[in-house]
């Protein structure tokens, strides 16, 4: 039964979907660093919000952690590439707060608008100051999404139906998400310079950090009213602080800061400004929400391979998995297979999915593919860091379909691009979906890749094949299966056996002396 740790306060419903899903749950919170590094080796799954931090020190004491959990959408408190690197997955819940999130926007929007935090505090001191506080309306103002992905959206929608036009600038909105949106899509010097309010709806990156630069912030139109309830680090606050200062900004609202908790802002106290202590997700609905939400999908992933929301990792609905699974399997023994026969740099490799293969979900045969020939060279490679290992190896990864079928009803080749040319290998399903090879570097050959086999080229003529299982018998070898093919009769020939123990030098040196022998090597699945 795997086992999860929920290392920060969650709706108990977290724990309840847990034990109800098969998996073992224990809720211990609060613990400091060390405490968690001494604990968490016993774990398959750790569910978190925003106090734990999971650290490339944690992970490495992580010895059985399959993946971590993000109850909400920031995931700045987990160190993902070495995440990615250890092999574990890391989730988070994109939707469970996002018209949470979106509504606390428009709240600081009218709050800036109204300038009603100040005008509660002058009213409860005692004053009646009707005449000071001279505020702006927000129908026919023109707002500036700066992200316009889901929690973006939401905000558009509302604001529209507040009579407000909605300019956005996002790279990766797409023309028609932009008119099914109903927003303007811009560049972000355009939006700053017509933005009656600017609202921040990205993730932290380096692309994004700052991005409300001194030098962006004095593009803006003069008197611009700015919402940050995204990440901190999104906005320089120093240049913030002397805008407002300035009259450039008009008005700003914070519910996310460069450094939290945020006790100490230069911010603070400045005419016009808000802040919240990161209140964007903090309503009982999007609690509820994002604690059931990372429940079942970690307890998905442990229990049935599905994979949701990952950032590291494609998307594998729980359905899909058990249909994907012997696919996978085929996929990273071919990969294998590949790897261990293939010598020299490796400019491509490219799968190419035929028939039945190809209707299926392909990164995560991908990444299977590039798991198992990355772990000819690396034990530490993964599904979760293969992509990356490929990179940083400049390989060129492709992908290929063809719905037709050939020779066989599913089948999945990978090629690989080498100094000496392309070569390939395939493989499909048969019998109860079992993995088998069908092909080899262009010589039909079928063959269960499994456990330690050899694999020889030879020149096909009579006798050989004697020869070899004298020499196998005498080394004491056993043969669990034979498979042989050939290009043609006389010409080259190539075996695959399965023998009972790994192939170790001494025997190979035997099978390369043989008459005949070209290539001798020993293979592990």
């Amino acid at each position: 039964m795997p086992k999860v740790l929920i290392s920060d306060k969650m709706d108990p419903k977290a724990a309840q979907i847990f034990r109800e899903r098969g998996v073992e749950v224990d809720e211990i919170t609060g613990k400091t660093p060390a405490e968690l590094i001494a604990m968490i080796g016993e774990y398959d799954g750790l569910a978190i919000r925003s106090s734990t931090k999971v650290t490339a020190e944690i992970l490495a004491h992580a010895t059985n952690l399959k993946v971590v959990g993000r109850a909400g959408i920031g995931v700045d408190n987990v160190d993902i590439p070495a995440a990615s690197a250890k092999g574990v997955v890391v989730m988070n819940t994109p939707f469970g707060n996002s018209i949470t999130t979106a509504e606390h926007a428009i709240a600081l929007m009218f709050a800036l608008a109204r300038q009603l935090p100040e005008a509660d505090a002058s009213t409860q001191a005692g004053k009646w100051e009707k005449n000071r506080f001279m505020g702006v309306e927000l129908t026919a103002k023109t707002l500036g999404l700066i992200g316009a992905g889901n929690i973006g959206g939401i905000v558009a929608d509302r604001a529209r139906g507040l009579k407000m036009k909605v300019v956005a600038f996002d790279p990766f909105l797409t023309p028609e998400r932009a008119v099914e949106m109903g927003v303007e899509k811009v560049t972000l010097d355009e939006l700053l310079a017509r933005a009656d309010f600017i609202t921040l709806h990205t993730p932290l990156t380096d692309s994004t950090r700052n991005i409300l630069s001194a030098e962006n912030i004095a593009k803006t139109k003069k008197g611009v009213r700015i919402i940050n309830c995204a990440r901190g680090g999104l906005i320089d606050e120093a240049a913030l602080k002397a805008a407002l200062d300035s009259g450039q900004v008009g008005g700003a609202a914070l519910d996310v800061f460069q450094t939290e908790p945020a006790k100490d802002s230069p911010l603070f106290g400045t005419p016009n400004f808000v802040s919240t202590p990161h209140l964007g997700a903090s309503t009982t609905e999007a609690q509820v929400n994002v604690a059931i939400q990372v429940a079942e999908q970690m307890a998905d992933f442990l229990v049935s391979g599905g994979v949701t929301n990952a950032l590291n990792m494609p998307s594998l609905s729980a359905e899909e998995a058990p249909k994907l699974k012997p696919y996978m399997a085929l996929a990273e023994k071919l990969g294998s297979l590949v790897g261990q026969l293939t010598t020299g740099s490796i400019g491509r490799i490219s799968i190419h999915a035929e028939g039945a293969a190809a209707e299926l979900n392909q990164k995560p045969l991908v990444q299977a593919v590039l798991a198992g020939f990355l772990r000819t060279q690396t034990d530490t490679a993964n599904m979760v860091n293969a992509p990356v290992l490929a990179r940083e190896r400049g390989i060129e990864v492709r992908e290929v379909r063809t719905e037709r079928e050939g020779d066989y009803h599913t089948l999945l080749r990978v090629s690989v691009k080498t100094e000496a040319g392309e070569r390939s290998v395939a493989g499909t399903l048969f019998g109860d979906a079992a993995p088998r090879i069908v092909e080899l570097f262009g010589i039909k050959v079928e063959a269960d890749l499994d456990g330690p086999m050899l694999y020889v080229v030879n020149e096909d003529a009579p006798g050989f094949i004697g020869r070899l299982g004298t020499a196998l018998g005498e080394a004491g070898v056993n043969i669990g299966t034979f498979h042989l093919g050939r290009r043609q009769a006389g010409g080259e020939a190539v075996l695959l056996l399965s023998v009972d123990e790994p192939v170790t030098a001494d025997l190979l040196a035997k099978v390369k002396a043989l008459p005949g022998v070209k290539v001798a090597m020993g293979l592990s699945f």
